[in-house]
């Protein structure tokens, strides 16, 4: 059963153009995957918390080595973690928050990225271990960060590039909006949207 991953992090709800364009996708991937499942999470919901030197020690500690302590701090970052590996596609709804993700986003990061889980040193070189799946990043923006001068101020796609790819995801697509001012928005966030419709029309062709 093929499986998409939606995660919203836009800290807007019912305003959030981001929520809008992922939730867009995720319509025309249920039309595509009639018989897929969605697994939703609201980040912003979620809870989450911070990475800790507690979550470090009992990442890295042998499974049965764990306190009760332990294994109840392991609980929540374990269902992400099998969330994020039942996956086949990954959808990240990531507006850019001072140059760069939510930080509700990169706190999801910070408990998936687990040494045996999602990447390895064996042999000495990093290897990711997330093989065969796709990302699809959806970023919003008040600038259009796309093109220079303003190009060098975006670490959002470069960042997502960089840390998906430590774990083995490559192939990875990035759709953009941008805009301050209710016309720019709407022509934008249409731009986007019939950008991801027409990844839809070249899967199904």
């Amino acid at each position: 059963m093929a499986t998409l991953l939606h995660l919203d992090s836009s800290g807007q709800h019912e305003n959030s153009v981001s929520r809008k364009l992922t939730a867009h996708y995720v319509d025309l991937w249920r039309k595509s995957n009639p018989e897929g499942r969605v697994i939703y999470r609201d980040l912003v919901k979620s809870d989450i918390g911070f990475l800790t030197n507690e979550h470090i020690v009992a990442f890295n500690s042998p499974r049965e080595s764990l306190n009760a302590s332990q294994q109840k701090l392991i609980e929540f970052p374990d269902v992400l973690m099998q969330e994020l590996q039942d996956a086949d596609v990954i959808l990240f709804g990531a507006p850019m928050y001072n140059f760069s993700v939510p930080a509700v986003l990169k706190a999801w990061i910070d408990m998936i990225v687990r040494a045996g889980l999602t990447y390895s040193f064996a042999g000495g070189t990093p290897q990711g271990l997330l093989k065969n799946k796709r990302a699809v990043v959806v970023t919003t923006s008040g600038g259009d960060y796309s093109q220079a001068p303003m190009q060098q101020y975006d670490f959002v796609e470069p960042w997502f590039r960089t840390i998906l790819g430590f774990i083995g995801i490559t192939d990875v697509t990035v759709f953009r909006s941008f805009g301050t001012n209710p016309e720019v928005i709407a022509t934008s966030s249409k731009l986007a949207e019939q950008a991801i419709e027409r990844e839809f029309a070249i899967l199904a062709s």
